[in-house]
Order: structure tokens, then sequence, then C-alpha cells
């Protein structure tokens, strides 16, 4: 009952590995639950986040810090942080694509 399992860091996804899960647990789980948590929120504001009142807000990011714990567990095996880097980076390009286009829109009307 009591096997101990060894995990190679080609089992698990790259940033997992870049914070060295398979070597430190649990720092690693928490640096790793640390960039989920950011990388979400980064999206959420890029994204999805519109002006709330205070109490809402801290129930959106308590549901938010909530979510990123099953996240997490799937991120050391799958590239969750990664997918959610290049979700804030398409975000982020709409944006700036966004305001520029409101920008020359203003300048011509």
């Amino acid at each position: 009952m009591n096997e101990e399992v060894n995990v190679t860091r080609d089992d698990l996804s790259w940033f997992a590995g870049l914070l060295q899960v398979h070597e430190n647990p649990v720092f690693g789980f928490w640096a790793l639950y640390a960039a989920v948590v950011i990388t979400c929120i980064l999206v959420f504001n890029l994204g999805f986040a519109r002006k709330l009142p205070i109490l809402k807000n801290v129930i959106v990011y308590a549901a938010l810090l909530a979510g990123a714990l099953p996240l997490t567990i799937f991120a050391i095996g799958m590239p969750i942080v990664e997918s959610l880097l290049i979700a804030a980076a398409v975000l982020g390009t709409y944006k700036i694509r966004l305001r520029a286009h409101k920008k020359e829109q203003e300048t011509e009307g």
C-alpha cells in the first residue's frame, strides 16, 4: 500500500517542470498555484472584467482562488499555465487593437 511514485520531468508540463514540482513537491505545487492564480487574474481582467461593486469583486476573486486549485492539479501534467499565457497574449492583442481602432474612429469623427 505504501508505494513510492517516481515522477520525472518528462511526466510534467513545461511550467511545472520549470518550477521543479518533481524535486520539491510542496513548494513546487504552491508556486504552480500562484502562477495559475496570476494568469487566471490576468486573463479575467483582459477579457471579462467589468467595474463591479467591491463585494461582488470579492466574491469573483474568491471563486477564482477556489477554482484555481483544481486547475493547479491539472497543471502538473497538462499545459494549463501555458494555455492561460497564450489566452492572455491573444486578449491583450485584441485590447490594444480595439483601443487603436476606437482612437482612430474618434479622430475621423
